[in-house]
């Protein structure tokens, strides 16, 4: 089996433009590839992951990676899959999560001996001249074409900014540049970003004549990864300090049973042929796919040893073998206990186990909510708290608060 026969089987290939050349060049370590990922946070979280995991896959098979932070189109913000306008961010806030993004990046990709190459495309356009931009790349762009895509359709009834409109140019200047400074002979991105990338391949050949060597393919990373990156309490990251491993680890512990596989095959390096075998697993067998989805991509993101914690914890929690030493914690200051007691509403907004007291509130009232084991069905009620106690919320979300 191929390189790019096992992406193919993972579930990853959604488009291509070449799928010959493509397969051949990726087959053979030809390939000298980028992904783009726009600072818009201080962490990466599980919408980049695929991405990531792919970024290595083909790193392992003697591929380049290309790590492109947009600096610059971080500015700006892609309408891709957007209902409105991205929140506009300083320059000392893009700098500052890329910084954190180069840190996370190392432990999917290896930097050393120019094996990949992480660049910032601020360095070429915040630099650009405005009218030059016109004349030499706006002039390789059609409107009319651009408004047929979907990314732009979806916008145009809400209300699309001229400063959104010029995304799909600064992208595919993007490719334009890498393909000439680093040699850059392909682009992966998710689903939604075709348009984006079409154009990145279509300004080379404008530009440098119909022989340049310029391919797209697209993965179904975005949209996945999207879906299955946000939760109820927000996004999934991989800053353990904004998502602890245990948090990580049941995150995907707790996958649909219709997903897990389809995340196993993406996501992790087990052997595919292991994975299909997997497919066979009906009832119970789910829940064992569950628990190693889980603690696979915990020990990739985390470290092996955060990975055996992870799955120590979870077994001991939900194993009815009692509490962990590795289960989350959380602590309560001394103002948000009234007579050494709390009002179970109030604790489960601040453990974060619930986005607000009225979700907290149905919780309580539907019989979703306990505390060492015994439900509690009075939002009002007061709990009190001696060294401490296990509070759950269902039977898969669960911490143990000190105070």
């Amino acid at each position: 089996m191929t390189v790019f026969e096992e992406l193919q089987r993972r579930g990853l290939i959604a488009q291509v433009t070449d799928e010959n050349e493509i397969s051949r060049m990726i087959n053979e370590g030809k390939a000298t590839f980028y992904i783009g990922f726009d600072p818009t946070a201080d962490s990466l979280h599980v919408g980049h992951f695929m991405a990531l995991c792919l970024m290595k896959r083909l790193q392992m098979a003697g591929n380049k990676p290309i790590v492109l932070l947009g600096g610059g189109t971080g500015m700006i913000g892609d309408p891709s899959g957007k209902t409105d306008m991205r929140k506009m961010l300083t320059k000392e806030d893009i700098d500052h999560n890329i910084a954190c993004f180069k840190k996370q990046m190392s432990r999917f990709i290896d930097f050393s001996e120019d094996k990949a190459v992480m660049v910032n495309n601020a360095d070429w356009l915040l630099d650009l001249n405005y009218v030059d931009v016109l004349r030499e790349v706006g002039a390789c762009f059609s409107v009319n074409k651009m408004l047929t895509f979907e990314c732009y359709k979806q916008r145009m009834e809400r209300g699309l900014t001229f400063l959104e409109f010029n995304y799909m140019i600064m992208q595919s200047y993007d490719f334009y540049m890498l393909f000439q400074k680093y040699g850059c002979n392909m682009q992966f991105g998710g689903d939604d970003q075709w348009a984006n990338m079409l154009g990145g391949t279509e300004l080379i050949r404008k530009k440098l004549g119909k022989d340049a060597h310029a391919m797209t393919i697209t993965l179904l990373l975005n949209s996945e990864g999207k879906k299955m990156g946000k939760t109820e309490k927000g996004a999934v990251w991989l800053d353990p300090e904004k998502t602890t491993p245990f948090e990580f680890f049941q995150y995907w512990r707790n996958v649909a049973d219709e997903d897990v596989i389809k995340c196993l095959k993406m996501l992790t390096f087990l052997p595919v042929e292991e994975i299909e075998e997997m497919e066979k697993w009906e009832g119970s067998q789910l829940n064992k796919a569950k628990e190693i989805l889980a603690y696979e991509l915990t020990s990739l993101v985390h470290g092996k040893e955060e990975g055996e914690k992870a799955l120590e914890a979870a077994r001991a929690l939900f194993g009815g073998k009692g509490v962990s030493d590795n289960m989350p914690e959380f602590v309560l200051a001394p103002e948000d206990l009234s007579e050494g007691k709390i009002c179970i509403a109030d604790l489960l907004v601040k453990t974060g186990l619930c986005p607000s007291k009225r979700d907290a509130r149905t919780v309580i009232q539907q019989g979703g909510a306990s505390v060492d084991d015994i439900k509690i069905s009075d939002p009002a009620e007061m709990i009190g708290i001696d060294e401490f106690v296990i509070v759950k919320k269902g039977k898969k979300s669960m911490i143990k608060v000190k105070k």
